[in-house]
């Protein structure tokens, strides 16, 4: 086994420098693993763990849309985040330890319509901070119809891949288990790992590719 490091050296949503960190990786036929180690120098995240969980996202994105999902990943944190939780990964020098040394098995993989892979969690929200108007599916079964304050979707280590439910201020809904959530309405913004993109949207979906990740876990 031949591995990789993909080390951050900019910011964790630099798509263009992460892409070409790894098509430079990839580009030794011999690699079959990238060791993905954040290290965040400057901030972009509201917390350094979901920082961290952005870069590997982006390290994710680049190989998924350039059909490299052969390859092994390992993700080696410094510390723990939403990822290394759900994925029960462990952090600092046992991560390490485990990406040089472990072993790939497969995990379903949650992206979205806009090419985007998530790894902690994502939601669906109102612009400019107003409820969420609209209606909202996890597969057939309905979350809402009407005006939420949020949907939040996190991706699950175990098929059939992803979760979701409505999120209120005083008691959270009920979570349902699926392959996709999809939103449609009028105000529809998407926050991934705790930052906000305010290009208002009419939908938005996030769902399991069709291809897993081979993740090394312990």
């Amino acid at each position: 086994m031949s591995f990789a490091l993909i080390t951050q050296a900019g910011r964790a949503d630099d798509k263009k420098a992460i892409r070409a960190a790894v098509a430079d990786a990839l580009s030794d036929s011999a690699v079959t693993r990238l060791i993905v180690e954040p290290r965040v120098a400057e901030r972009f995240a509201p917390t350094l763990a979901e920082e961290a969980d952005t870069f590997l996202d982006q390290v994710v994105a680049a190989l998924m849309t350039s059909e490299r999902l052969d390859v092994e990943v390992a993700y080696v944190s410094a510390e723990a985040t939403a990822a290394t939780r759900r994925y029960r990964l462990p952090h600092g020098p046992a991560a390490r330890e485990l990406a040089e040394n472990g072993t790939a098995s497969p995990v379903p993989l949650i992206r979205d319509d806009a090419a985007t892979v998530i790894f902690g969690s994502a939601r669906h929200l109102g612009a400019e901070g107003a409820k969420l108007h609209g209606e909202s599916y996890v597969d057939s079964e309905r979350l809402f119809d009407g005006e939420v304050r949020s949907v939040l979707i996190e991706p699950t280590l175990d098929a059939p891949g992803l979760r979701a439910q409505v999120e209120r201020f005083l008691l959270p809904g009920k979570w349902f288990a699926g392959r996709a959530v999809q939103t449609g309405g009028t105000n529809i913004v998407v926050e991934r790992e705790g930052v906000v993109n305010e290009r208002v949207l009419k939908r938005s979906t996030f769902y399991r590719h069709v291809t897993d990740l081979l993740l090394v876990r312990p």
